[in-house]
């Protein structure tokens, strides 16, 4: 249950808007990037911080973004179709432990990342890549991983 109305900015006590999301260097990440989203607020469970607008395309063509840096980005979105999102929404991390979800918003052609327990300001912002909070299966790179060893 969505708490909130989808807010993505926030105003502060000196009247300034600022976004409840920022990109920083992440500790987890041991990719080329290492960077991360973490809360510059505090995010109650259950509100919305982020709706990233997507870019659908059919399976057929996903074929020609796995020979690019954009097959580890794209979500599954929908029946036969998968999306590049756009905003912060290709840049969470993963966890088994997630405090944060997502859903997928059809009619508004977006994902929308919700606080799934509260998040403290500075936290970095977790999902779990499988879609499910609590699935525990092995990721694509993990495997991926494991086959190079």
């Amino acid at each position: 249950m969505i708490l909130s109305n989808p807010i993505i900015l926030i105003q502060t006590k000196d009247a300034q808007v600022t976004s409840m999301i920022e990109i920083k260097q992440s500790k987890l990440s041991k990719g080329e990037f290492n960077r991360g989203v973490f809360a510059t607020c505090d995010i109650p469970k259950g509100v919305i911080f982020h709706e990233a607008p997507v870019l659908p395309y059919p399976e057929e063509e996903h074929k020609h973004i796995e020979q690019t840096a954009l097959a580890d980005y794209v979500f599954e979105f929908g029946v036969n179709h998968s999306a590049v999102l756009l905003g912060y929404g290709s840049l969470f991390n993963h966890s088994y432990e997630p405090n944060a979800s997502y859903d997928l918003n059809f009619d508004q052609l977006t994902v929308d990342f919700y606080a799934y327990t509260d998040i403290k300001a500075g936290d970095e912002i977790l999902i779990n890549y499988n879609g499910e909070e609590d699935c525990m299966d092995p990721l694509w790179f993990m495997e991926d991983a494991a086959k190079s060893e």
